[in-house]
């Protein structure tokens, strides 16, 4: 890197790890953002600063060797494809790291492993992360999870294991990345968009898969079908069912391994939280990294059991006169609301977003009979609307949008677009008055939007907070007390 010009493209947190290890090891930093105060910010550190117009203009990328690009950064953006066009290489943050790391510029060479899936990536990463705690094992979770990779490289104590949540995109731009072990928990449809189409998000998924063990979840059909190409030395498999040899499952009420053990009995199913097929299964997986390790039964339920899930996954908010409240904001795809939904037997859902190229259809087909009511917000409420029109006619549907400077509720206008001048915390709190009033003591008003945030807010957590605090002002009158 001495004397080279790194061109870093993208500002965010990642992007920022990136300057001072680079400027360690001499480079010359350019940085290019399309954020208006991206310029101002890194000029303020020192760092030369571009506009995309710049670097795609005649000239522009003359003398950039290298160019370390934020995960969200598509490939067929401007200056990466001008990039591309010229030879430079591309390499994301995950790839920088995995290099820095491999050349041990920080110390001896970390362990990685490495948590994909379309959803449960973060609960399996933090299960994974205190069960590396509970062994004593100086660890750290980073990667997707919020931590850059480098970042946690560069920390104090170093670590000597990484639990590393990767992304598609994060993993689309480290092909030299070879973890220790990796799992790919489950592949539904998400960020199609990005990946234009899904054999494209596969094939990033299927990299998790490059290192010493690969892990897969045999009760997803996608991911199942990644062993017969695994190109991981072995390859195991984790079911929620009893497991046959070289799996880990669940029998006699107790995660069960008969891939790194003899019938090795690991935890109750009952200390897992959270509770439910879905944890069970992020807790197997979990299980599965760290006894690819040698890490011992002990270890793996000490961990479990003092794991606490984080905000926004399917976390109960409030019980309003019988009505349970609950924020899984995270389910930011069908595949994770089809498993927030499944956990209750009779929901009044709050939906909608981006669906980033999903359907919904299979979705609300098979949630239909649990579904008693459903309020819909979002650029893409109108699919969703559709689709529990053609599936679940019977289920009352509002939609809450924007207009002008009022807020409308009224099913009509679920499928039209309407411009907003009314803050999205007001759009979520008629939508929370209007699933209180759908619902019945006994119900769940559950936020799974099945779709992406960024329409309405910065991210999944700023909508979660939103409808917890709409939630905290109900009182008990804004329940119907009607019978269903």
């Amino acid at each position: 890197m001495q004397g080279k010009r790194v061109l870093v493209t993208g500002w965010g947190v990642t992007g920022r790890a990136l300057i001072e290890p680079l400027r360690e090891l001499g480079a010359h930093i350019t940085v290019s953002d399309g954020s208006p105060s991206a310029a101002v910010e890194a000029q303020a550190r020192h760092v030369s600063f571009a506009t995309a117009d710049e670097l795609t203009a005649d000239g522009g990328l003359d003398g950039v060797e290298l160019v370390v690009t934020s995960p969200g950064w598509r490939p067929d953006s401007p200056v990466l494809s001008a990039a591309a066009a010229r030879d430079i290489p591309i390499w994301g943050d995950v790839e920088f790291a995995w290099r820095v790391d491999q050349a041990q510029l920080y110390g001896p060479t970390t362990r990685w492993l490495v948590v994909t899936g379309t959803n449960g990536k973060t609960t399996t990463t933090s299960m994974l992360e205190s069960i590396l705690t509970a062994a004593g094992i100086p660890n750290a979770a980073c990667g997707n999870i919020g931590l850059p990779v480098l970042a946690a490289l560069r920390s104090e104590p170093r670590p000597e294991v990484l639990a590393v949540e990767l992304s598609s995109f994060q993993l689309y731009w480290a092909p030299s990345v070879h973890p220790d072990a990796g799992v790919v928990l489950n592949i539904a449809e998400d960020h199609l968009d990005w990946h234009g189409g899904m054999a494209g998000y596969v094939d990033a998924k299927r990299q998790a898969l490059t290192g010493k063990v690969g892990v897969l979840g045999l009760d997803d059909a996608v991911a199942a079908g990644l062993a017969a190409g695994s190109p991981a030395d072995r390859t195991i498999g984790f079911r929620l069912g009893e497991p046959e040899q070289n799996e880990l499952g669940v029998w006699g009420g107790h995660l069960l391994d008969r891939a790194f053990g003899d019938d090795e009995v690991l935890a109750p199913i009952a200390e897992i939280t959270p509770a439910g097929p879905a944890g069970v299964m992020d807790a197997l997986a979990a299980a599965a990294l760290a006894r690819s390790i040698g890490i011992e039964p002990g270890a793996v339920r000490r961990g479990l059991r003092s794991f606490t899930v984080g905000p926004h996954r399917a976390a109960r908010v409030r019980e309003l006169s019988d009505v349970s409240f609950v924020d899984d904001s995270k389910a930011t795809n069908p595949h994770a609301a089809r498993s927030s939904i499944l956990a209750h037997p009779s929901v009044v859902w709050v939906a909608g977003g981006l669906l980033k190229g999903a359907q919904v259809d299979d979705l609300v087909r098979e949630v239909a009979d649990r579904l008693v009511g459903a309020v819909l917000i979002g650029r893409d409420a109108a699919q969703i609307a559709e689709a529990l029109a053609r599936h679940a006619p019977d289920v009352p549907v509002v939609g809450v949008r924007a207009r002008d400077d009022a807020v409308v509720t009224d099913v009509a206008d679920v499928t039209k677009t309407v411009d907003s001048t009314v803050d999205s915390d007001t759009v979520m709190a008629e939508a929370v008055r209007q699933a209180a009033r759908l619902a019945r003591p006994g119900d769940t008003v559950l936020l799974a939007p099945a779709a992406a945030s960024l329409d309405m807010f910065d991210n999944y957590g700023q909508r979660g907070d939103s409808f917890a605090a709409a939630v905290r002002t109900l009182q008990s009158d804004d329940i119907s007390r009607l019978p269903r």
